[in-house]
């Protein structure tokens, strides 16, 4: 039986998540023919890219990644200009807590020329009584909420404008080297050559490494992938003070900015949660609090009631402006590396694309520019996310 479908592109992005459907737009606005498959649809519900709220922030204690917000930045207004799609709503976010070092990011802030105050714990309390801030806070009223199921259609969408070609419903089985580049089958049979690939899979990506004709040497080198299977809630704005003197500040998402706050005993962060839920109220999530899973192949789609209490609790300790009862929950996927740096790296003509960590979603574009120009040779990425380049290939025979 011949396959069902084959043809061949000059470049494969395999994954129309924010990476992938950056990566494609920026190869395809470049004049080059660009094939984007998809194993369901772009910025699906069982990845890491759906939904209407992603924090957009600032605030590092790494001076690098400050930096590249701002860079970031310019290409996210390109791209809602392009689009005509309004993508980042502004908030302004505060930072708080023992072990998140509020002083430490101002002055990473004001290095780098960016807007932001330092406040008392009573200060931020009068300002925003719905929060029980426990230490001084970073304010900046830069950072907002991105639209990221918007962002994924709005970069899909230039690609395909471009000329890129979008494939749904294609999973990928596997890669093979071929004498002209590179062989992809789908779990069903369709075939597809290319000159260059780039696999943005996401939570997938552990369980494909195996299967991309990777050199043994450089995959040793890769650092290694984690994937969790978060849990997000939605708790119900107070519309009175509830007893807790919140009054109208609680009242509605423009009186609540994003949050990350790092407790003794918990990471959490927060912001206001967008149509994911009817616009009723905010987002909360313990960072890093869902199972480890081998792969998204494995993710459940079941919350787990442990860090459902975790996050009530934290809820009922630390947001009196919020209703302690989440009124909508769901799960997403977090695919991390050790040091939380980004996956960039390229060997022979197969890039390697795992933003991760659960903060590549603000820096998209830029992902997207940066993988482009690796697949192309035009450009450089960071040294800090090509970890297997960083071992000399003279050194791969031993892995072979």
């Amino acid at each position: 039986m011949p396959d069902a479908f084959s043809g061949s592109s000059d470049f494969v992005v395999v994954g129309a998540g924010l990476a992938g459907a950056a990566t494609a737009w920026q190869l395809a606005s470049r004049g080059h023919q660009v094939t984007l498959l998809e194993r369901s649809a772009p910025a699906a519900h069982d990845g890491s890219s759906h939904g209407s709220a992603r924090i957009f922030r600032y605030a590092y204690p790494d001076p690098f990644y400050t930096r590249a917000v701002l860079e970031t930045r310019a290409l996210w207004d390109g791209l809602a200009a392009a689009s005509g799609t309004s993508l980042i709503t502004p908030f302004g976010a505060v930072d708080y807590g023992p072990e998140r070092n509020p002083r430490l990011l101002a002055s990473v802030l004001a290095e780098e020329g960016i807007e932001h105050e330092l406040l008392s714990a009573a200060e931020a309390r009068t300002r925003w009584p719905q929060i029980a801030f426990d230490t001084e806070v970073l304010w900046h009223p830069g950072a907002g909420v991105i639209d990221a199921e918007g962002a994924v259609n709005a970069m899909v969408g230039l690609a395909v404008g471009h000329g890129a070609r979008l494939l749904t419903g294609w999973e990928l089985q596997g890669v093979e080297r071929t004498d002209s580049g590179y062989r992809l089958r789908s779990v069903t049979g369709e075939t597809l050559d290319a000159g260059n690939v780039v696999v943005s899979a996401g939570g997938w990506l552990p369980g494909l490494l195996g299967q991309l004709s990777l050199p043994a040497g450089f995959l040793a080198g890769l650092p290694e992938i984690t994937v969790r299977q978060e849990q997000a809630f939605h708790f119900k704005y107070r519309d009175d003070d509830g007893g807790a003197g919140v009054g109208a500040a609680a009242s509605g998402a423009a009186g609540w900015p994003t949050f990350i706050h790092k407790a003794a005993d918990i990471q959490a962060y927060g912001l206001p949660g967008g149509r994911d839920a009817g616009f009723a109220g905010q987002k909360v999530a313990e960072y890093n609090g869902g199972k480890l899973i081998p792969s998204a192949f494995d993710q459940t789609g079941a919350v787990d009631p442990a860090n459902r209490r975790r996050v009530v609790d934290y809820v009922r300790r630390y947001l009196p402006g919020l209703d302690p009862e989440p009124y909508a929950e769901t799960t997403c996927l977090f695919t991390n590396t050790p040091n939380e740096d980004f996956l960039i790296d390229r060997v022979e003509n197969l890039t390697v694309l795992s933003p991760c960590s659960g903060h590549g979603a603000k820096f998209a574009p830029l992902i997207g520019q940066w993988a482009a120009d690796l697949a192309t040779g035009t450009g450089s990425v960071p040294g800090r996310f090509r970890p297997a380049s960083s071992i000399p290939a003279t050194t791969w025979n031993g892995y072979q």
